[in-house]
């Protein structure tokens, strides 16, 4: 299914839903929930008298926030009706952008005749979302919208979450992703931070994660875990015991909410259909992506046996990063080479992606220190070479630098 020309009626169309018993013994209140989200083929700007209109897609992770928002408050689409922003163009339409400068999702506009805030669309979810409580703050649930546990569980995922998941399904020239310039660090990162939220939940165990009331951070944090439990078990180095996508109270609070609130399984369903079938099925979108559908499948080399201390070294920098030690068959009275301490798919120059540009400068930046280093023999500048491939002269599959040194060089190459 395509993302193009979704339209989404929040509340087309309202069912009334019994309690759900949970795996606690304990019921959700009762709810209302919309029927199953309309799609349309139109890219055209249809006309809207409701008082806002929601720019947003199923898939959306940050987007679900609100709607879980409008869903659980009933909210009409008289209020606010959901609707695709290819209806403007897509994302990145000149129209789209006047009223979301960064072209994301998701985008309110403020249509109602007695606006008094000066500002006629918001972007960013969580002002969206805060704004849909205030205005709508009649309508129940609150959504505890001055918790503290909620507002730094809120606070924390959009922080350190939402501003690295690309890291989960972005390809390599989307790199850096926000801190992290490899993929391996940045999902080390995201799943740091899941561990961080779970540490800000309490003992006992309750419906949500702040009692027995939905809060801001149910809302916020449960499309991105939908995200997380799908996506993150792709990239397990071992894929015949993976490690948990969330840590233990998390995944029970996301297991039950997934299965027992029909407003949370709705935003799952409405998530996971496109993730699936149109990501995953028809664009094969973790195919080509390094760490899921890539892998370093190459064997392993003496420089891994180097970097674990099993075959000794004339070591002569280190850092978390990088490895230089002298090459036992010189070339020239000083020859060092330099390697990543973790290989990365870098079996030669060639395998390099977007996702090695911080491994590869720091190589170079290495390369030209130790080229400065009269200890070790070298004088006025140094050669610098990166063998690659079988043509280029490369004897060991893990790239490497060499820096040479300690006498003029000639001036031929090949």
């Amino acid at each position: 299914m395509k993302a193009v020309g979704f339209l989404i009626l929040a509340a087309a169309s309202i069912n009334t839903v019994a309690g759900f018993q949970l795996s606690t013994s304990k019921r959700i209140t009762t709810t209302t929930v919309p029927t199953q989200l309309t799609m349309t083929s139109t890219t055209e700007n249809p006309p809207s008298n409701a008082d806002h209109t929601l720019y947003d897609l199923p898939v959306s992770n940050n987007g679900a926030r609100c709607r879980i928002i409008l869903y659980k408050k009933n909210i009409s689409t008289k209020q606010v009706e959901i609707i695709s922003p290819m209806t403007l163009g897509g994302l990145k339409s000149e129209e789209y952008l006047k009223k979301s400068p960064q072209g994301l999702m998701p985008c309110l506009s403020i249509q109602k005749k007695d606006n008094p805030y000066g500002i006629t669309s918001l972007a960013e979810s969580d002002t969206i979302a805060r704004y849909l409580l205030s205005e709508y703050s009649t309508l129940s649930p609150s959504f505890l919208p001055d918790h503290p546990k909620s507002n730094q569980i809120c606070r924390w995922h959009d922080m350190y979450l939402t501003t690295i998941q690309g890291c989960l399904y972005k390809p390599a020239s989307r790199f850096p992703i926000g801190d992290y310039a490899d993929r391996k660090s940045a999902i080390a990162a995201y799943r740091k931070n899941l561990n961080i939220i779970e540490s800000f939940l309490g003992e006992e165990e309750s419906n949500y994660l702040c009692g027995e009331e939905v809060s801001l951070a149910d809302a916020a944090l449960f499309p991105s875990a939908v995200f997380a439990a799908y996506i993150l078990p792709k990239f397990d180095e071992d894929l015949e015991n993976p490690q948990p996508a969330l840590p233990p109270r998390l995944r029970k609070w996301f297991d039950n909410l997934r299965k027992n609130d029909e407003v949370f399984s709705k935003v799952y369903d409405e998530i996971m259909d496109p993730l699936v079938h149109s990501w995953e099925e028809t664009n094969h979108r973790w195919d080509t992506i390094w760490l899921a559908g890539l892998r370093d499948t190459a064997p392993g080399t003496l420089f891994d046996k180097i970097i674990a201390g099993d075959i000794p070294a004339s070591i002569v920098k280190e850092d978390d990063h990088i490895l230089a030690f002298k090459d036992i068959t010189p070339l020239a009275p000083a020859h060092i080479l330099v390697i990543p301490k973790d290989r990365n798919g870098l079996t030669n120059l060639r395998q390099a992606t977007a996702e090695h540009t911080d491994i590869l400068g720091r190589l170079l930046v290495a390369a030209g220190e130790i080229a400065k280093d009269t200890s070790l023999g070298f004088g006025d500048g140094a050669r610098i070479v990166i063998n690659d491939g079988e043509d280029g002269g490369q004897e060991v599959h893990h790239l490497h630098v060499h820096v040479l040194g300690g006498r003029k060089m000639e001036a031929t190459f090949g």
